[in-house]
This record gives C-alpha cells, structure tokens and sequence, in this order.
C-alpha cells in the first residue's frame, strides 16, 4: 500500500463524511487507505465514522475512550498505519486534500524521510499564528530544526521513520519532536491552505500552553540545567563577596556587619544548593518520565476492514 491517510477526530459528524468523500475522489488513482481515530468526540462522531468504515472498504476505524489530544490520537493513527507513506491531515478542511499528491511526489522526487508543508497565508486565528511562531523558536533552540523550517501538522512522514517514531510509550508525545530524534532528511512543499468551512478551531491557548511546556519539559534538559550555571553563579558571587568581607576586616579600621556575612553566606550556601539540585534534577526527571504508567491512548472500540 502506498499511502496512509491519518485523520484525528474531534466533534466532526458535520465535516468528516464530506472529507472522506472529497479524499475518494482526490486519491483516486493511489493505493491508500484512510485511518479514522475519534478522539474523544462529543458529538456523534463515533457513529459517523463507523457508517463510513463500514461503507468504505479502505477505511481503518479507532475510537478512543475519552479525549486525549491531537497529538496521541495521531500517534494511534501511526499504530495503525500500513501505507508506505503517512499523511496526516486535520478534519477541518483547512488543508484541501488534493494537495496530498504535492507531499508524495515531494517525498519521491527527493527521496525524503519526511515533508512538512507551508503556506503562502495561514488562515488561522492570530492568536493561533503567535503560538505556532512561539512554538518554531523554541523547536529552533531545543531541537535544532532550521529556523526557517515550519512545523505544520500536514505533513508526510515514510513509513520507516513511523515505526522509530511508534517505540516512544510515553504519555506526552510530541510528533515533530520525535521526527527530529529520528532523521534530519527533511523537504518542504507549499500548499493552499483554507479557511474553516465549519465550527470553531478546537486549539484554545490552554492548549498551546500545554504544547509550550510539553516541548519544553519532556523534550529538553534546558530548563533543569539552566540550574547549573545559576547556581555556579550564585557560588562565584557568594565567595567575591565573603572575600571582601573578608578583605576589609583583615586591611580596614571598619568590621564587616553581622547581617552582610550571613547574606554572603546564604548567597553561597544557596548557589552549591542549586547546582546539586541541577545534578539529581537531571536523575529524577529522565526517571520519572522513563517509569511513567500513564497510557497515551485508551482505546474504546476498532472498525478494521475487512482484508485485516
């Protein structure tokens, strides 16, 4: 199979049968199927996209038990997938379908692992657009992607750097995160990209906080070993300062107050604090997310075609 097409559900029992139509007639002359995962939905989503797997013989169908987030509802996708390429798409039609041949002839032509899109105008909401800049700088600096590299969610990845990708069992995946650990042969294309036909975007800034600190905390040592040259700072500026009370006590008529020695001291005693704090953070932390119980995904029900 040639291409698998990953769409993660939320509340779209008014868009998804005119997704999967509009794909049909799209991808008509490829061999692919199409991966379905209900995330959670509140809506009648779940019935929906068990009418079309049942009426479509290409299309795989999970649903999970309660919502779990776009990212682990695509890493569930991947579990599932079998196409040689993997392509994932919203549901919300920002991304029209057609522009999937652009991803597999990019990949082919250029032989990539993966092929990220961009767009010559976001059609997102501004707040959306802060966050999706906030989010590339700091991908930037915590894992070395090219500056100039957008990290959209349309994207292709082969299917050899998915199974890398599917060994991580954490609970918090983040997609291009892992792509980065995986492989640096990256390629680009441009794409349209589309106003929402229906609804409203499901990513509030709760989200893109949580993103924010998905990448930063599970992603990157940077925030715990920032501990380590405050901490040697604090020692530097402790000892300076015992040395000139020191210094003035030993040459100078005047002795040092009690309350400057204890601040110096507290200074330095602190400053050792934080740089051991910085060592064991480092320990406890890749322990703690190594040793994690918490699932990425639960899954509620499957609808598999019938070649499975």
């Amino acid at each position: 199979m040639q291409l698998s097409v990953i769409i993660p559900v939320y509340n779209s029992e008014s868009t998804i049968g005119s997704l999967i139509d509009t794909l049909q007639e799209a991808l008509a002359g490829v061999d692919f199927e199409i991966v379905l995962v209900n995330d959670g939905s509140r809506d009648r989503s779940e019935v929906v996209c068990t009418r079309l797997a049942e009426l479509h013989h290409n299309i795989r169908f999970i649903s999970l038990r309660r919502n779990f987030g776009e990212f682990n509802a695509v890493m569930c996708g991947l579990n599932y997938a079998r196409g040689e390429y993997c392509v994932m798409i919203d549901d919300d039609f920002q991304n029209p379908p057609s522009e999937i041949i652009k991803l597999i002839d990019t990949a082919t032509r250029g032989d990539y692992d993966v092929v990220y899109t961009y767009y010559p105008k976001k059609e997102h909401a501004s707040y959306r657009n802060w966050g999706s800049r906030l989010v590339n700088w700091l991908t930037s600096y915590l894992l070395d992607k090219p500056r100039s590299l957008y990290l959209s969610s349309f994207k292709l990845i082969r299917q050899d750097v998915v199974q890398e990708i599917i060994n991580y069992k954490g609970p918090y995946p983040y997609i291009d995160g892992l792509i980065f650990r995986v492989t640096r042969n990256i390629g680009t294309v441009q794409v349209s990209h589309q106003k929402r036909q229906q609804g409203e975007s499901s990513y509030t800034w709760r989200k893109l906080i949580s993103l924010f600190l998905n990448i930063l905390f599970c992603y990157s040592a940077l925030p715990i070993r920032l501990f380590m040259p405050v901490g040697l700072s604090l020692v530097g500026l402790g000892s300076l300062l015992l040395l000139f009370l020191f210094g003035q006590w030993v040459i100078g008529p005047n002795d040092p107050k009690g309350w400057q020695v204890v601040t110096a001291t507290l200074i330095l005693i602190g400053g050792i604090q934080c740089t051991l704090l910085s060592v064991l953070g480092e320990y406890i932390g890749k322990s703690f997310m190594a040793q994690s119980g918490q699932p990425q995904y639960i899954i509620k029900k499957t609808h598999l075609n019938r070649h499975d």
